[in-house]
């Protein structure tokens, strides 16, 4: 049975949608907004996920970008009123895999999640998410947490990682030259964006420069206004 994420602010159409999934053999969470859907989505696992624009706290295209910056390869299909082509043509700028426009059916849109789900799980055989990242003259090994550097000119150099150093630095090499947002990396790596959970982050992000700082073409920088950005 798949696992759908729904995103939508308006009470009637969404728990209308909720309920005709759920009657046709989905298991299907809800959230009001875009900040709950993002909550729900880095604690849970979802084969897809249905998300409205216009929302409260977090619109559709800031929260799938943030999905997108999770490395999970999960659907997205945009369910909203607005149908104009620029808008169309960001929702797939974002990552949106399909774009149904309200008012819709629901056997069109059970048709649209059909066919999607079929298409990504052909597609997933093959597919596994990469463990080992170059991050400038560094080799990350993500699966047994190291760090390596081999540069000519230097003997080849390796640090063990922690599991919380070795999530943080694999989030930031996923978004490379992208900045991520405090809040979301504390949600993606602890859980929560707590004040203890941010001050155990900051130690976290000064251990991650020490290693890295043997590459000046690698810096990991604060972002004015909006979190980090691991630069290469």
């Amino acid at each position: 049975m798949a696992t759908i994420l729904l995103a939508e602010d308006d009470p009637n159409l969404g728990q209308l949608v909720q309920e005709y999934l759920t009657l046709r053999g989905f298991q299907t969470d809800r959230a009001t907004d875009g900040s709950m859907a993002l909550e729900l989505f880095t604690r849970g696992q979802y084969d897809l996920c249905i998300f409205d624009v216009m929302m409260p706290k977090k619109d559709g295209f800031s929260l799938a970008r943030e999905v997108r910056m999770t490395g999970r390869d999960v659907p997205i299909i945009f369910l909203t009123a607005k149908s104009m082509k620029e808008d169309t043509i960001q929702g797939f700028k974002v990552g949106a895999d399909d774009y149904v426009t309200k008012p819709f059916s629901m056997e069109e849109l059970l048709l649209r999640i059909q066919a999607i789900l079929r298409r990504y799980q052909r597609g997933s055989a093959d597919a596994l998410e990469p463990t080992v990242y170059t991050i400038g003259s560094f080799s990350f090994d993500y699966h047994h947490q190291l760090l390596s550097r081999q540069a000519d000119g230097h003997e080849p150099s390796s640090q063990k990682l922690t599991s919380k150093e070795s999530e943080l630095l694999k989030l930031f090499a996923q978004n490379l030259n992208q900045p991520i947002s405090r809040s979301f990396a504390l949600k993606m790596v602890w859980g929560d964006d707590s004040y203890f959970n941010a001050r155990s982050m900051d130690v976290y992000i000064t251990k991650l420069r020490k290693y890295l700082r043997d590459d000046e073409r690698v810096q990991l920088v604060n972002v004015h206004g909006e979190g980090f950005k691991l630069i290469v």
